[in-house]
């Protein structure tokens, strides 16, 4: 799921905004939904260091000793990968807006139809951006490649485990090993692992401890390909 974050000095605005993009959510089957809103910057930036954030919606002219441009620049110093589309009235930031790899620009008063264009073409942005996302399913469900600990087969399913909940999917692991980078390593024959994300390898229990805590198992019959992939990745632990 993608998490939607706005920020808007005029809260009726924020509402608005909330119900329009709602709205597309549904009409699209986009699997996003806004998880945080405010009409403070500082507010913006707290939620933004604890929690994912996938896109900002971001009012320039917040009338505080902050502005929009401020927020976007101090975002980037916490992530360097969210979505960022700016809205105001005046058109003359557009361009300085760009200056902080803004991926749209909406000029108010914000139009429904406006917005749900800006919001398909992110959707087929990131539908082609397999390095850093994963679709899932035909549900548009995508998924940060990063934040998969490890994929679980479980009958005709896959099982996509992330420390924030799981996703399931009817497919094989050969069609999703296609779409993985090098970093995910089938270490049996019910998991693949993602190499970043492993905290501890015990070979000789056959375990696999995750950075949240989860296991699972290591197949004898993978062991060698796990752990000449975490020396190639420089992995040692």
């Amino acid at each position: 799921m993608l998490n939607f974050v706005i920020c808007d000095d005029n809260l009726a605005i924020t509402e608005k905004l909330e119900k329009m993009l709602e709205t597309i959510f549904a009409k699209n089957n986009y699997d996003a939904s806004v998880v945080f809103k405010s009409d403070n910057a500082k507010d913006i930036l707290k939620y933004i260091d604890s929690h994912i954030v996938d896109v900002l919606m971001l009012d320039i002219n917040l009338n505080s000793n902050i502005n929009g441009l401020d927020l976007a620049e101090e975002i980037r110093k916490i992530n360097n990968k969210a979505y960022i589309i700016f809205t105001t009235g005046h058109l003359e930031y557009a361009m300085v807006a760009y200056k902080y790899k803004t991926f749209d620009y909406l000029p108010k008063p914000i139009s429904y139809d406006r917005l749900e264009i800006t919001i398909k073409r992110l959707f087929q942005d990131i539908n082609f951006m397999y390095k850093t996302y994963i679709k899932l399913n035909n549900k548009n469900t995508v998924i940060d490649e990063n934040e998969i600990q490890y994929i679980k087969k479980d009958g005709m399913k896959l099982v996509f485990h992330t420390p924030h909940c799981n996703y399931e999917t009817y497919s094989s692991f050969n069609k999703f090993k296609e779409k993985l980078p090098d970093s995910y390593i089938r270490c049996h024959k019910s998991y693949i692992a993602n190499l970043n994300q492993i905290q501890n390898v015990n070979s000789t229990l056959g375990i696999i401890t995750f950075k949240d805590g989860h296991t699972c198992d290591i197949g004898p019959k993978y062991k060698r390909e796990l752990m000449e992939g975490l020396k190639k990745h420089g992995i040692f632990l």
